[in-house]
């Protein structure tokens, strides 16, 4: 081990973190930091609390003078907690948060100091939109954005800032965050679901979409993070060997957690309590030193809120540990990366789950509704699904053995299957009576109050059913879960309304009875919807030949992936449903395009340097030591000199055809580069940058790790994975 990587392992072993013990129950320490609805019950009038409920649920206007009511109380709120600053939390589409503090400290005409914040420091704000991506939308000279409160997701206080969840939207209107687009999709599918609720119970009022996402994540030894260029400004290692022992003995997965990291959970834990994130499950991932974290379920929007605040808590408590969070979706080859699956499902005002069998064949039939309609949705959009969560980051977990390929199917187990069989064959046009007690007794009436157990896991899945909810498990650990949601409702929404159009015109037209005309939609939607459905092997490579047959999409890289966004199809879509204009659809896959390019740049840059300033120089060197070995052999041993030195000449010859292969890739690579600069179309230049510049990083990482083999452990500049991935 070189001198730089046994400093880096002994100062973050001689400086042990503070160990974090929980002195109260978590049900007390729950959202003790949340400006949530029982502290508005104890902190605002009547009629604020009333307002602030009405805009919540029902999407009312807050007038100025509520707002001005909740404003005060708030701020008292926050000052008994000793706040001092406030900030406008929002999620640019950097995918990182964006805030900008400001003291409630003001100044009076007679120099009087106070603190002061009215409903309109509440209501809205006015960042700098030129600095932050938008697709064209703003120009530096055209600077003005602004961000909204959104009363949906509760004000926090982190740190002594009082946090308040808003959008952010350009002087012209058009959405420039994630949050916004979700909320219209959010509020659309509401809208499509309660229509359709309403063939089954008169009752509903509003339909929720809930999300339960799963972080994974590494933890890595803060010190010896910072000592690996790569780790530091790609976030993954972009060469070193693998190490002797990784994952294959299956001895991580589930296993007892290790102390230092156990540590750091129970911190973390416990800052998600106060801020209300209602995180449950811990455990150790498949690979070394990578762990999950799961949460209960949320109503969308908040959890999406929640995953983005948490992803920025995770590191700084991290810090405090002596550790660095990794949260790209690979940062080592050769064993597992992280993913975010993103659990969806669809809940009532009335406490029942849309995605959950009932008792009786009513409520049988609603789940096949919204069952069979999600299906047909997601077979409808599956290449805009797989576009939601494209990233240069994703394509390299995607159909890595380890998350589900790039084709986006539908696993719904053996007994679903059945089920749908039988609702196929049933006749078309009116049924006779004793079609409709066969129907709802064999078919509907048979389906099991409880799913949770009999339907088997396909970790190949990307898309898969898991009881009473659907499980998106293709989203990237890096994702704000924003974007995949925002298309999922989005689409879902669509079908739905659809469908209700169908319905309504076989029972007005055909004279249908309601049973019977969504009997006759469904049949005919499991029939159009069959080659979405998969139940074997996502990696088996047979099933590419067959996906291609059945006319899925299989883009397995972002560049061809995007493209789903911008076609005339999604473009109508999302103005139908008034989630987003063709002007935001277009300039968000500008961003994600632009983002992409800059991603795989970055990478490149940065490996060059490695390569050529850090491993060649290191190879010479001990080339170096060795030519001056060969040297002194051939002092001592004169006439046997060819036979004892054969081995070190060999090893001499072998590292500079890796050095020669290393300088010739990357001269290669930085040729390629600035073909690609030079490009003005974007999608030219994201397709170079894919397919000629990243293709050679390979090439370069191979020579390097062999290097790596060769050369002497002391002399080596960079920390080993056995290192990075086994010091605990």
């Amino acid at each position: 081990m070189s001198t730089l990587r046994f400093h880096a392992v002994k100062e973050s072993l001689t400086h042990s973190p503070k160990e974090v013990w929980e002195n109260d129950r978590r049900s007390n320490l729950f959202g003790k930091n949340v400006f949530n609805e029982q502290a508005m019950r104890q902190h605002l009038t009547k009629d604020a609390f009333d307002g602030v409920m009405n805009a919540i649920w029902h999407g009312k206007k807050i007038d100025r003078t509520i707002a001005d009511q909740v404003a005060s109380s708030m701020k008292d709120w926050a000052l008994s907690k000793g706040v001092t600053h406030y900030t406008h939390w929002f999620q640019p589409l950097t995918g990182a948060t964006a805030e900008k503090h400001d003291a409630f400290f003001e100044t009076t005409s007679s120099g009087a100091s106070i603190e002061k914040f009215g409903g309109s420091q509440l209501v809205q704000q006015e960042p700098d939109a030129s600095s932050f991506p938008s697709g064209g939308i703003r120009n530096t000279f055209e600077a003005r954005g602004y961000t909204a409160w959104d009363p949906t997701s509760p004000a926090f206080i982190y740190g002594t800032t009082l946090c308040i969840p808003t959008i952010f939207v350009a002087y012209t209107g058009e959405a420039l965050d994630y949050k916004t687009p979700l909320l219209r999709a959010l509020q659309a599918v509401d809208a499509a679901a309660t229509d359709v609720c309403k063939y089954f119970d008169k009752n509903v009022r509003k339909v929720s979409s809930s999300l339960g996402w799963e972080q994974e994540y590494f933890l890595v030894d803060k010190a010896l993070a910072l000592s690996r260029p790569d780790i530091t400004l790609t976030g993954r290692t972009l060469l070193g060997h693998s190490s002797a022992k990784g994952q294959q003995l299956d001895d991580h997965y589930f296993g007892s957690i290790p102390t230092r990291a156990l540590s750091f959970m129970r911190e973390l834990e416990t800052e998600c309590m106060l801020l209300g994130i209602p995180v449950k499950t811990r455990h150790n991932e498949v690979a070394p030193n990578q762990f999950e974290l799961a949460p209960i379920f949320e109503e969308a929007n908040l959890a999406v809120d929640h995953n983005s605040l948490l992803m920025d808590i995770m590191g700084r408590v991290a810090s405090k540990h002596n550790f660095k969070v990794l949260m790209h979706e690979k940062p080592f080859a050769g064993i597992n990366g992280s993913g975010k699956h993103n659990n969806w499902s669809l809940s009532t005002d009335t406490g029942v789950n849309l995605l959950a069998p009932g008792k009786t064949p009513m409520s049988n039939l609603q789940f096949l509704t919204f069952f069979v309609n999600t299906i047909k949705a997601v077979n409808e959009h599956e290449a805009l699904l797989r576009a939601a969560i494209a990233s240069a980051s994703n394509d390299h977990r995607l159909g890595a053995n380890e998350a589900p390929p790039a084709i986006m199917s539908v696993f719904i187990g053996e007994q679903l299957t059945k089920v749908l069989e039988e609702l196929e064959g049933v006749t078309k046009g009116k049924l006779s009576p004793e079609e409709k007690t066969e129907l709802k007794l064999n078919v509907v009436g048979k389906i099991p109050d409880v799913l949770l157990d009999n339907t088997d896991r396909n970790r190949t899945s990307p898309f898969a059913f898991t009881g009473n909810k659907f499980e998106f498990r293709a989203v990237g650990s890096t994702a704000n879960c924003g974007n995949p949601m925002t298309v999922l409702n989005t689409i879902v929404a669509k079908q739905l309304k659809d469908f209700k159009a169908e319905v309504d015109k076989l029972i007005d037209n055909k004279g249908l009875k309601k049973d019977e005309a969504v009997f006759n939609v469904l049949r005919e939607y499991i029939k159009s919807s069959k080659r979405i459905l998969f139940e074997g092997n996502g990696y088996d490579q047979s099933w590419e030949k067959e996906a291609q047959k059945r006319g899925l999409s299989n883009n397995k890289t972002t560049p061809e992936a995007l493209k789903s966004k911008i076609t005339k199809e999604t473009i109508a879509l999302f103005e139908e449903m008034n989630v987003m204009s063709a002007i935001e659809t277009k300039a968000r896959y500008e961003i994600e395009v632009e983002a992409y390019i800059m991603h795989i740049q970055i990478e490149s840059r940065v490996l060059g340097d490695i390569a050529r300033n850090h491993v060649v120089p290191t190879a010479v060197k001990y080339q170096n030591v060795l030519i001056e070995n060969v040297k002194g052999l051939k002092e001592i041993f004169d006439k046997k000199f060819t036979e004892v030195s054969k081995e070190q000449l060999n090893l001499i010859e072998e590292i500079s055809g890796h050095i020669e292969g290393i300088n010739a890739n990357v001269t290669k690579m930085i040729e390629e580069r600035k073909k690609a600069n030079a490009m003005q179309d974007i999608e030219d230049k994201a397709h170079s940058y894919c397919f000629n510049v990243r293709s050679l990083f390979d090439q370069i990482r191979y020579h390097c790790d062999k290097l790596e083999l060769l050369v002497d452990d002391e002399l080596w500049p960079l920390t080993k994975y056995r290192e990075l991935l086994f010091t605990r």
